[in-house]
Parts: C-alpha cells; structure tokens; sequence
C-alpha cells in the first residue's frame, strides 16, 4: 500500500486505516487531530509506550481496559498507585501485562505528580516543528523519527520519563497532532484538525491546567 485508498462510503483515506473499521473510526476522528492537557497527554504517552513492540491496533482495542485499570490516566491518582496495584495490574486481563511498561507508568505518573498544572503540555509542544514538513504523498515518505521527536525524547527523559524513545516520541507527535502525517490526499488532511497549524508551523499557546 502507498497512496489513499477509498473506502466503503467512497472516501479517501490513508491506507493503514482501512485495515479495521477500528482504525476507520480512530483515523477520521482522532489521529493528528491536536491534544492539549497533561492528563490527556499523559495517556498518549502511556499507550505509545505500550505499544512498543506492539501494533496500534492491540493497544486501541484494549484502551477502555487501560483507563479503566489506570483510573482513567489521571496522573494524581495514578501517582498514588501502590506496589498492590502493580500487582493488579499484572492481573489486568484488560491490559498488556508487561512489567516494565506498567512501572514505567506508575513512575512517570509520580514525577508528573510534582510538576506544574501545564508543564508537560508545554514541554510537549515547545517540540512543533518550525516549519511544517511537506504533506506525504504515499506512507513511504512518512518518517518513524525526526529531530524533534529525537530532541522531545531527550527532553522527556532529562526530566525523568521512562519509556521513552525517538520513535515513541513520534508517534505521539503524530497521534497528538503536533505533525500532519495524513496523505496529501487523505480526506482527513485538513491543517485546521491538526495543533500544527499551517501557517508557518505556528504553536497554539498551552493551557494552563490539566485535561
């Protein structure tokens, strides 16, 4: 697969979301669409870190069993998480059950507990590419890693998130609509559904608290 493919109602879509109505629904009202809150933004980073060594599509199907299992990704009460609940966790038949990924969460979740309402809205999206990259014309030209999510891991990491690499990074770029990486021909291509504004790369102002 390269280019857009039509779907059933005759749209055209990239071809990774036609694999599973479940990617259909996620692609047309979520993915690159821009995500701001550090609750919200915590969840992404959780499930990418998840995802690792995984396809979208098993953490997608299981993402109500996450916020269910991580009190809705809340980073207070997820902070409060105790070694009981890391090992209900490990039971959680609605989750993946990796060890590390799971005390990734609960750590990343007590460092973010100490930060300012804000702060890892802010740190996330300092890393919008200035200028936006062209729009990809077949999933080939999609990057997996690119300066700033190599820059935004670095960052993460200093500040003393675990779980977190380039590829990871990008990918929450992409899911958080910190880049535009829908086909040029995408039906979901529109700039305005993305935080990376067309208009030079242009990043929106954070909020102020959380999601």
């Amino acid at each position: 697969m390269s280019g857009v493919l039509a779907g059933t109602d005759g749209l055209l879509r990239c071809p990774w979301a036609l694999s599973t109505p479940d990617y259909v629904a996620y692609h047309d009202t979520e993915w690159g669409r821009a995500v701001h809150g550090d609750d919200a933004l915590y969840e992404r980073l959780c499930l990418e870190a998840f995802q690792s060594g995984l396809s979208w599509i098993t953490i997608l199907r299981r993402r109500e069993g996450f916020r269910k299992a991580f009190s809705d990704f809340g980073i207070a009460a997820v902070a409060a998480f105790d070694a009981r609940d890391a090992e209900r966790l490990l039971a959680d038949e609605g989750i993946i059950r990796n060890r590390a990924k799971i005390e990734a969460t609960l750590a990343n979740a007590k460092v973010l507990a100490g930060w300012e309402p804000g702060e890892l809205d802010t740190l996330i999206w300092s890393h919008v590419p200035e200028e936006p990259a062209p729009a990809p014309r077949t999933v080939t030209e999609v990057p997996a890693i690119t300066p700033e999510s190599t820059a935004l891991a670095k960052a993460l990491k200093k500040a003393g998130i675990r779980f977190v690499g380039p590829t990871t990074a990008y990918a929450l770029m992409q899911a958080c609509g910190l880049v535009n990486d829908h086909l040029a021909d995408c039906t979901s291509r529109d700039p305005a559904r993305s935080g990376a504004a067309a208009a030079g790369g242009a990043r929106p102002p954070a909020p102020t608290g959380t999601a």
